[in-house]
């Protein structure tokens, strides 16, 4: 709806396993420059300049990155209120924070929940969907973007439509579906689901009712929490004890598979959450050869190959469809098309003590 002002609330947690070795715990792969002279974070807060949205975005973060989330701040001149979780609880007890922090700034705030280390290059289309859906978020829905797949994804969760809300294209959300197989998710795409963006807009005291309805506990320890912050000049450091008590749990699990008031708003414009080393190959320039080269790289006689290289040469000889990636203490080779179990090698050096693992 025209002249709606909009509180973006950008989420900027994780813990930096998904695209190591590069990203790790303390340094999550927000704060990366990919093919960009600006971070991750500092894209999606650009992003989120200018109708209809707030000039002065909430960030969650957790404390280990508060300097991080400053500094990058401080690089494009836009100053937040930056909330820190003591702990990691998933997105939900982040987005009701964040929900407390802008009704607490004003009472009956549209909000734009958003991962701040998504990728979406066209920004203007970004904020022409957001004021698209504004009316149906108005109107008391918990709006999530869909985003229209480019293909049968198996890294992403789907969303199948239910009955339609408005002429824009909004439709009630008849279920959500977890990340499928290939041959699964070729029948999604056949029959129209839409990827969840896991991006959301709502008013804010639509979904703290909601989540009082579904997921009390979690409201009772973030509020307790919120309402026993210490606030200094540049954040507001949440509560341990009462932050601790809440659950761990996502978003969807705690509030949007429950409701009857979850949404979806379909776009068309490019969108990638950056989860895997083969998302990055696929948002890299290629050379002739299909070859994705960051860094002091070299591929000789190979093609389709990923290599990022910091600080030192990398080079391959005679090998296709490979992801190389070097750092300053640790170096990972895989296939491409099987990034997505970088996760799980984190997981395995953490449980056998190697310390390259954060």
């Amino acid at each position: 709806m025209a002249g709606s002002v909009v509180i973006p609330i950008i989420l900027s947690g994780g813990s930096g396993a998904r695209l190591w070795p590069l990203s790790r715990a303390a340094i999550p792969k927000q704060f990366f420059r990919l093919n960009s002279k600006h971070s991750l974070i500092q894209e999606t807060i650009l992003r989120c300049c200018g109708a209809p949205f707030d000039e002065r975005p909430i960030i969650l973060s957790g404390e280990q990155q508060r300097f991080l989330v400053a500094e990058h701040l401080r690089e494009i001149d836009i100053a937040a209120d930056i909330i820190l979780e003591p702990l990691r609880r998933d997105s939900c007890a982040a987005i009701a924070a964040g929900c407390l922090q802008a009704l607490h700034r004003s009472p009956g705030a549209m909000v734009c929940v958003i991962a701040a280390d998504h990728k979406i290059p066209d920004a203007e289309a970004f904020r022409l969907a957001v004021q698209s859906a504004c009316s149906d978020a108005q109107a008391g829905y918990l709006t999530t973007f869909g985003i229209t797949p480019e293909g049968p994804a198996t890294g992403y969760g789907y969303i199948k439509r239910g009955a339609l809300l408005s002429a824009g294209g909004s439709a009630l959300i008849e279920k959500f579906v977890e990340k499928p197989d290939a041959a699964t998710a070729a029948n999604y795409v056949r029959d129209g689901y839409l990827w969840n963006s896991g991006n959301l807009l709502f008013s804010a005291d639509v979904f703290i009712s909601e989540l009082q309805k579904f997921s009390p506990e979690i409201l009772s320890a973030v509020s307790n929490s919120f309402k026993n912050a210490k606030r200094d000049t540049d954040f507001t450091w949440l509560e341990l004890q009462s932050f601790a008590n809440s659950p761990r749990v996502s978003v969807d699990y705690a509030v949007l598979e429950k409701t009857r008031l979850a949404a979806v708003f379909p776009v068309e414009y490019a969108w990638s959450d950056v989860g895997t080393w083969d998302a990055i190959y696929n948002l890299s320039p290629l050379d002739k050869h299909l070859n994705a080269l960051e860094g002091h790289a070299l591929v000789v006689n190979g093609e389709r190959n990923f290599v990022h290289s910091a600080g030192v040469l990398t080079a391959l000889v005679g090998v296709d469809d490979l992801i190389v990636v070097t750092s300053s203490d640790a170096i990972l080779v895989t296939k491409r098309g099987s990034s997505e179990h970088v996760k799980k090698l984190v997981e395995h050096l953490k449980v056998h003590n190697f310390k390259e693992a954060e």
